[in-house]
């Protein structure tokens, strides 16, 4: 039953927004491309900005170059992409593989079906490799993702509205979300005015409250080599394991519990393992964001292999001295010598 508080749907109509229609409307005739725009691709690209925005932030408080960050996300963010669509359809088949089914329907993205534990593993060969061009410590990087990780994943859900999916259970709660008919996740028989677990909010009211939980240890306690991470995986983990068990999309089963809820329990454990197996590594403060060799000089501007060694100094002294005193011994003149 609708109550006065129930959240609302957004109408259809604002799924998709159609540019080229609008600009035509508007009087630029000459533009003659059909271009759509989806409210879910929207929130998805709202969350990468305000991840690497934060992400930058943090990592160049600490001396990395400042925006390296998108160095990063070049290679962090199109894995994370691919890695959350072949989860989402892996662990959906039957909304993708069945007779006269269109396969290239697996591709659609702004349709809708990103799963984050498909994002997070290709997410994370993405910021490997970036790492490894860039010369940044990749647990340096983790964590300074950690807290905007949690915040792109709140955009996302919001999207999930937008789109009227992954909602939970028939509730009579004041907040229940109205859903509009037809909807094949809705069970048959259930009254039309019947409002279901608003799961999208629960899950970026705990996202948004994770993000501010360790950016305040992070400015207590010492919290590198990968520990924010470690803590991000055990909060998303926790939250998702009870907000997967409300929701009322199909999903396959593993003895008898859905695989995203053993996907959140696998991401607390990964958490805790990082969390004791650093600690244990790791005794003192990382010496820097930059893997040894590879550090980025700011009075310099340039990254390290440009910038010279000791060594280099000390010749560079050692030719200066000679040509203050005349002497030729440091000079090509001695090396025409035979």
């Amino acid at each position: 039953m609708i109550q006065p508080l129930s959240i609302p749907s957004p109408p259809p109509e604002w799924q998709v927004f159609n540019l080229g229609q609008w600009l035509r409307d508007i009087g630029l005739t000459w533009f003659g491309f059909d271009v759509n725009i989806y409210a879910y691709a929207l929130c998805i690209l709202a969350g990468i900005v305000v991840a690497v925005m934060l992400t930058n932030r943090r990592l160049s408080s600490r001396g990395a170059e400042p925006w390296i960050t998108l160095d990063i996300a070049l290679f962090a963010v199109p894995f994370g992409i691919i890695g959350g669509r072949i989860y989402h359809v892996l662990t959906h088949p039957d909304d993708y593989f069945f007779e006269g089914a269109d396969l290239l329907k697996t591709l659609y993205i702004w349709e809708g079906g990103m799963a984050i534990f498909g994002a997070l593993i290709g997410g994370a060969l993405g910021v490997w490799i970036g790492c490894r061009v860039t010369g940044i410590r990749f647990w340096s990087f983790a964590d300074a993702l950690a807290p905007g990780l949690l915040l792109a994943q709140a955009f996302g859900r919001l999207g999930n509205w937008f789109n009227q999916e992954l909602f939970g259970l028939p509730t009579d709660l004041p907040w229940g979300l109205e859903i509009d008919r037809p909807n094949d996740a809705i069970p048959v028989g259930l009254p039309e005015d019947v409002l279901f677990h608003p799961t999208f909010l629960y899950e970026i009211l705990w996202n948004v409250t994770g993000a501010i939980v360790i950016l305040l240890l992070a400015r207590r306690f010492v919290l590198q080599w990968g520990k924010q991470l470690g803590i991000y995986l055990i909060w998303y983990g926790t939250g998702r394991s009870v907000f997967e068990t409300i929701r009322l999309d199909p999903s396959e089963l593993f003895l008898g519990i859905r695989v995203n809820v053993w996907g959140a329990w696998a991401a607390v454990l990964i958490g805790l393992i990082i969390i004791i197996v650093q600690s244990r590594r790791h005794t003192g403060l990382e010496p820097s964001p930059y893997v040894a060799g590879r550090e980025w000089s700011p009075e310099a501007g340039v990254d390290s292999e440009d910038v010279y060694t000791d060594s280099d100094d000390e010749g560079n002294e050692a030719l200066a001295a000679a040509g203050a005193t005349g002497s030729t011994d440091a000079t090509s003149g001695s090396a025409a010598k035979p």
